[in-house]
């Protein structure tokens, strides 16, 4: 491998871990105020709102179920919208937020769930209102439960990213595609592949570390 392939390589990898920890991010400044909304709206949350709750959980469900490759190509008209371009990184990060949120959004419902409903009582008993029951209750609680649930939709998020070198979203999955598949260079497929596979080990690594750490009933 010359060294013109190495420094798309390194590119390609700054390029992943660009769309996949910026994507990340956004989704779950809308994932999260999602999922907390679908706990506590339930009929048996702390505030309960029967329509609201059913309309986030229908549009959370929609959009779960589109493939990534179908809403990559479904939203490039938006995605020129909102960044000029449907190529490239950047560009890329509009269809991983649309994909991601919802994805966080149920990460962040089923974590919250796990905290103990006894100490969400005791809250409201002492006259905590509901905004402090989710602030210093509810998302403390389940803080471990929160961070590994953040490894699994940043490494997911990183698949999704590979996903997108099909319509030239740049990065490791673009070099893949580009060079690996349609130029049959088998060594770069095997390097980019590798390398997404640590990527993603070293994400599911740090994860579970800071989980553990965050882990207070330990």
């Amino acid at each position: 491998m010359d060294s013109t392939m190495t420094a798309l390589i390194i590119q390609g990898t700054f390029e992943t871990l660009y769309m996949t920890l910026v994507s990340t991010f956004i989704a779950y400044i809308i994932g999260l105020p999602v999922g907390v909304l679908l706990v506590t709206s339930d009929s048996e949350g702390i505030v309960p709102m029967r329509i609201l709750n059913k309309v986030l959980d229908i549009i959370v469900n929609i959009t779960r179920s589109i493939p990534f490759l179908i809403l990559l190509i479904a939203v490039i008209p938006f995605t020129r919208l909102v960044v000029g371009t449907s190529i490239g990184s950047t560009a890329t990060i509009v269809p991983l937020v649309i994909a991601a949120a919802p994805f966080i959004a149920r990460l962040v419902e089923s974590s919250i769930k796990e905290v103990d409903y006894g100490i969400i009582e005791a809250s409201l008993s002492m006259g905590a209102s509901p905004l402090q029951v989710v602030m210093k209750v509810m998302i403390p609680e389940a803080k471990p439960s929160l961070i590994i649930g953040a490894a699994i939709a940043t490494t997911t998020i990183l698949g999704y990213s590979a996903m997108a070198g099909i319509v030239g979203g740049g990065g490791l999955g673009d070099i893949a595609i580009r060079f690996g598949y349609y130029r049959y260079e088998t060594g770069v497929m095997v390097i980019t592949v590798v390398l997404l596979v640590l990527v993603v080990q070293i994400f599911q690594e740090i994860g579970m570390k800071i989980a553990q750490k965050a882990d207070h009933r330990k």
